[in-house]
C-alpha cells in the first residue's frame, strides 16, 4: 500500500469526526408563508408554538402578503374562533419569532404602517424576502 493511501486511511476517520459537530450544531432556520389570514392565521400560531415547544432553538420568520398581513393588523382575529391574533403573536415574539409584511401589499390596499400591531415587522416584497431567506439564507419552508 502507498503511503499516500495509508495517510488517506488514517486521516479520512478524522476528517468525518472534525464535521460531526458543525453539522450537529447547526440551527434550524425557518420561514412561515402566510397569504390568507382567514384561512392560516390561527393553524400557523398553533403550528409555530408546537414548533418552537419542540425545538426551541429554531430560528423562524413569518412572512405574510396579500390578505395574509391581515393576520397582523391590529385588532385581527379569528371570527370563526373567536380567537385574537395580537397575545398569541406577543408571546411567540417573545420566543423569537420574527413577523413580517409586505410593503407592497400595505400599499395596494392603502393601508397605513401604524395599522399593525407591534411586532410587525416590515419588508418591502413579500415573495422575494420568502425566495431570498430560502435560497440565500437556507430557511427550510413551510406554508400551514
Amino acid at each position: 500500500m502507498s503511503v499516500s493511501r495509508r495517510i488517506a486511511r488514517l486521516l479520512l476517520p478524522l476528517l468525518l469526526l472534525a464535521g460531526t459537530p458543525a453539522v450537529a450544531a447547526a440551527q434550524d432556520k425557518v420561514v412561515y408563508h402566510i397569504d390568507d389570514a382567514a384561512l392560516q392565521g390561527t393553524k400557523a400560531l398553533r403550528n409555530i408554538r408546537n414548533h418552537l415547544d419542540v425545538a426551541p432553538d429554531t430560528e423562524i420568520r413569518v412572512v405574510t402578503h396579500a390578505d395574509g398581513i391581515d393576520l397582523l393588523l391590529d385588532g385581527a382575529k379569528d371570527e370563526k374562533n373567536a380567537i385574537v391574533y395580537a397575545p398569541l403573536i406577543a408571546d411567540l415574539n417573545a420566543r423569537g419569532v420574527h413577523f413580517e409584511v409586505c410593503e407592497i401589499t400595505i400599499e395596494r390596499r392603502n393601508l397605513d404602517k401604524d395599522a399593525f400591531i407591534m411586532e410587525a415587522e416590515f419588508t418591502r416584497s413579500g415573495v422575494l424576502r420568502i425566495t431570498r431567506l430560502q435560497s440565500g439564507d437556507g430557511y427550510a419552508y413551510i406554508k400551514p
